[in-house]
């Protein structure tokens, strides 16, 4: 690797209702440019499509392009916790949308918060009763 090559990290959150985007420095300590589907469309229940995350993805890559990166390491994150551990229909979008704008994709980490049985899920020992 040659030493004029940037790279970045590109944090995808991707839930169900949104997909948010943000680019740090290798370090992670300065950000770069933040995108998010809601930022990209009109109505609140388009946020979380893939043509939103799409749309996001393609800002960040010429934001990251104009800053001087060639390449970004990935860290997919799904709500997690005692939500989805799956991440939404923006994250796949989103990668592919990264690696068609010309930017190297480098390493791809899923970095999901997992509770070692923390606390329980909301709804009580009986579930919740409808």
């Amino acid at each position: 690797m040659a030493k004029d090559e940037k790279w970045g990290i590109a944090n995808i959150y991707s839930s169900f209702n949104n997909t948010i985007i943000t680019v740090t420095d290798i370090t992670g300590a300065e950000t770069i440019t933040q995108w998010s589907g809601g930022k990209v469309v009109r109505s609140d229940r388009q946020e979380s499509s893939p043509f939103a995350a799409m749309e996001a993805a393609n800002r960040v890559a010429e934001d990251a392009k104009e800053k001087g990166f060639i390449g970004l390491h990935i860290k997919v994150r799904a709500p997690g916790g005692n939500g989805p551990r799956s991440p939404g229909p923006g994250a796949q979008a989103t990668i592919r949308a990264l690696a068609r704008a010309g930017i190297k994709i480098g390493k791809i980490e899923d970095i999901t918060p997992i509770p070692h049985d923390g606390t329980g899920r909301s709804g009580g020992k009986r579930g919740r009763r409808v």
